[in-house]
């Protein structure tokens, strides 16, 4: 079905047009990977000349949403515009970001037990010696704790997984302070959490992916309780 032609009444003229060629897109008009009319045609139906559309057409082909291709015409490669990492997160909750990392850690943990190298495993040791640390405050606590997960997923030689789990400090960080700062006394067993990251070492460390993907799930699953 497709939606009711409107036309552009108020300026900027590209940014509305743009605007309202990816409410068309996102209606079903033009389906993934069809190509869109001629200029000439959706100029006239959205009321501005043919170089604010071409503008507009630019605009959405820099949002991903829009391909012109020499000769043949501009094609939908999106649906809709991919919001940054930054806007996602700032929006989105504690416990949904834990669940995000249950996903990709569990999996990374598997990962690391099949492809850890000797250095790998050194550096695990070591962001697990330094995460233990009495006396250490809240942030430097978080921090290396941090550190650790990064370890386990560098283990895993997926530069993806690395980088999606750098996307997420920016939104944990701040969080996991605030919440150990408030939290009352006895909600967190720092042995038994130390016990639980030392588990997940030793499955790594033994090269057993079911037991290194358990370790994470639990201590994450855990951890994201803890925040609902």
């Amino acid at each position: 079905m497709t939606s009711p032609i409107r036309q552009v009444h108020r300026h900027p003229l590209a940014a509305q047009a743009a605007q309202l060629l990816l409410s068309r897109i996102r209606a079903g008009e033009w389906p993934l990977g069809h190509r869109i009319p001629g200029e000439t045609t959706l100029a006239a139906q959205l009321g501005v000349g043919r170089s604010t559309l071409r503008e507009a057409i630019r605009e959405l082909a820099g949002k991903g949403v829009l391909e012109s291709r020499q000769g043949a015409g501009v094609f939908v490669t999106a649906t809709d515009v991919t919001e940054d990492w930054d806007t996602v997160l700032r929006r989105t909750t504690i416990a949904t970001v834990v669940e995000a990392r249950i996903a990709i850690e569990a999996e990374a943990a598997a990962l690391a037990a099949t492809r850890r190298t000797p250095a790998d495993l050194r550096d695990l040791r070591r962001t697990l010696a330094a995460r233990g640390v009495p006396g250490q405050s809240v942030p430097e606590h978080v921090d290396a704790d941090m550190a650790f997960h990064r370890a386990v997923i560098a283990a895993a030689h997926n530069e993806v997984l690395l980088q999606l789990f750098d996307a997420f400090l920016p939104r944990l960080r701040p969080a996991m302070i605030e919440m150990l700062k408030i939290a009352p006394p006895g909600t967190f067993s720092e042995s038994a959490d130390h016990a639980c990251h030392q588990e997940l070492t030793e499955a790594i460390a033994a090269r057993s992916p079911e037991a290194a993907a358990a370790a994470s799930r639990t201590h994450l699953t855990a951890l994201m309780e803890s925040f609902t």
